[in-house]
């Protein structure tokens, strides 16, 4: 026992040593195999819309008569009126270790044609996970994060703000059941998967481990690490993930550069190398203007004014320059260099995508 009190004092203590700035910490790049959130659905229905609800469709008026007949209330579904309910569709995550009577946060959605959710009050609906199974109830008042008015208003106009058929009821609904979850393997061991699957990050994570905790850990893949628990902390696993968590780890990135030309973004990576590549830029603007004169008659003659068309077209070819950028191995330095001759990021995208066609990029271009 004292050895194991002495081991644990040692690496709490190596865990206060001082890390390189960089790196991070093995809990923000992974994630234990088992411990992973569940989606759970249900559908429901949303009542006190004040004319906002769903018109005569079946399935509303359906699911209407059924709520009224749990309570012993039989009504024909063709004599109800819907406009101030709403069919629904409820939806929200689970987390791993959630105990039985834990409250989580719900979203609320029309399913149907309902206007607006703002006002409604979700009746009881259970959750159900993949299973079939029911691991949760919801109920409660919505939160609408937009609005719709003026709906009826002079001239039809109408003015809507985000999305009022979808809402969120914050701790709307309350965990029934435990979803039993297993981190620890048979053998005595338990997987870290990788956020961002890559070998060189797997490898590093290991070697971390199994400096602190030796011949413990392996990589098993480029999204697995594979770690044994030690014998000091059998029955003590949060203890062990607790160690583990905070361990620093320096990952590896990908060369990877990111554009989105619809709003004009250059996302790069730092590991962006370039190959020796001469590049020749210039502007050509072309001018085309449309204009229209009065054609006046001479006086005392027979002639009409009339309406005559001008058009002026002008073009300016800006001096353009060939270099070789070889000085530049970094994709850092080489924008510095573009912005500094003043190009855009329109024509900056245009330059990287032709650098990559000609194979002086070594690096992912992705065009979203």
């Amino acid at each position: 026992m004292k050895h194991s009190r002495l081991i644990q004092f040692l690496l709490v203590l190596a865990l206060l040593l001082p890390q390189g700035l960089s790196a991070s910490r093995i809990k923000d790049v992974t994630s234990v195999e088992g411990g992973r959130d569940n989606q759970l659905v249900g559908y429901g229905v949303v009542v006190g819309l004040a004319g906002d609800g769903d018109s005569r469709l079946n399935f509303t008026l359906q699911s209407l008569a059924n709520v009224l007949k749990r309570f012993g209330i039989s009504v024909d579904k063709e004599k109800v009126k819907s406009d101030n309910i709403a069919a629904v569709m409820v939806t929200c995550d689970i987390g791993p270790f959630v105990r039985p009577g834990t409250r989580i946060d719900v979203t609320v959605s029309s399913m149907g044609d309902a206007t607006s959710l703002q006002g409604g009050v979700l009746l009881q609906t259970p959750l159900m996970g993949a299973d079939g199974k029911v691991y949760a109830v919801a109920q409660g008042p919505l939160v609408i994060g937009g609005f719709t008015g003026g709906s009826g208003g002079a001239g039809g106009a109408t003015v809507t703000k985000n999305h009022p058929t979808v809402g969120v009821i914050s701790g709307g609904a309350i965990v029934e059941k435990r979803i039993e979850t297993n981190l620890v393997r048979e053998d005595g061991s338990l997987d870290l998967l990788l956020l961002n699957p890559d070998f060189t990050t797997a490898v590093r994570i290991a070697d971390a481990i199994n400096e602190t905790f030796p011949a413990s850990s392996q990589a098993n893949d480029s999204a697995s690490v594979n770690v044994r628990i030690p014998d000091a902390f059998k029955g003590q696993e949060p203890n062990f993930l607790a160690i583990l968590g905070t361990m620093e780890v320096q990952p590896d990135t990908l060369a990877r550069i990111i554009i989105n030309e619809r709003t004009g973004t250059i996302v790069a990576t730092q590991p962006v190398r370039l190959s020796s590549v001469a590049v020749s830029h210039g502007s050509l603007v072309i001018t085309v203007a449309s204009s229209q004169g009065v054609s006046q008659p001479n006086a005392r003659s027979q002639g009409q004014t009339t309406t005559v068309n001008s058009t002026q077209t002008s073009i300016d070819e800006k001096r353009g320059s060939f270099a070789m950028i070889n000085e530049y191995p970094t994709l850092e330095r080489l924008t510095q260099a573009l912005n500094a001759l003043g190009v855009s990021t329109r024509e900056m995208i245009s330059i990287l995508q032709s650098m990559k066609k000609a194979g002086a990029l070594q690096a992912e271009l992705i065009i979203n």
